[in-house]
């Protein structure tokens, strides 16, 4: 039995979009215009690729990556940002994602306890190398800082949505 097939339609969705999620918050936090904004979805889209080429076979994280990499899996997980976002300012979908990554943590830890920790570290480890990304509060490339406060703030608001103590 895949860990897939512990999670209902809605809850695999969910878990699925986790990563995404976790990014997401990241850039919402603090957007910082288009080239920011592209860095970080590449520092995200890293995460995943690393993610896949280090994950053990059917693994909670093998099989997140296995269904990113397919148009399918995309869509699901891209189909829940765009409903995070519609309608929102981008730190109430910041707080949202947030949300969002508590209830699937809770979901992960009822069904599948064991993949648990390791979804936490992939989730989290996506949220720092987006934070990472770019630097924010720039003037033509120079000055800023690499992690701005509000992107430090959603980092420990992620931490405690994951269990976790600054990770």
């Amino acid at each position: 039995m895949s860990v897939k097939e512990s999670f209902s339609d809605d809850e695999w969705n969910m878990v699925l979009r986790a990563p995404l999620v976790a990014g997401f918050a990241v850039t919402a936090a603090d957007p910082g215009g288009l080239v920011g904004a592209v860095q970080e979805a590449t520092a995200m889209a890293k995460s995943l690729k690393n993610a896949s080429d280090s994950a053990a076979e059917g693994s909670l994280i093998g099989e997140i990556a296995a269904a990113i990499q397919t148009a399918e899996g995309r869509q699901s997980a891209q189909a829940g940002l765009k409903e995070m976002i519609k309608g929102h300012k981008p730190a109430e979908a910041s707080a949202a994602a947030v949300a969002q990554l508590k209830d699937v943590m809770a979901v992960v830890t009822a069904k599948a306890p064991d993949q648990a920790p390791m979804l936490a570290n992939l989730i989290r480890e996506t949220a720092q190398k987006v934070a990472e990304a770019a630097k924010e509060g720039t003037f033509m490339g120079f000055g800023g800082e690499q992690i701005s406060d509000a992107e430090r703030q959603t980092l420990a608001d992620i931490d405690a949505a994951l269990g976790t103590a600054g990770a």
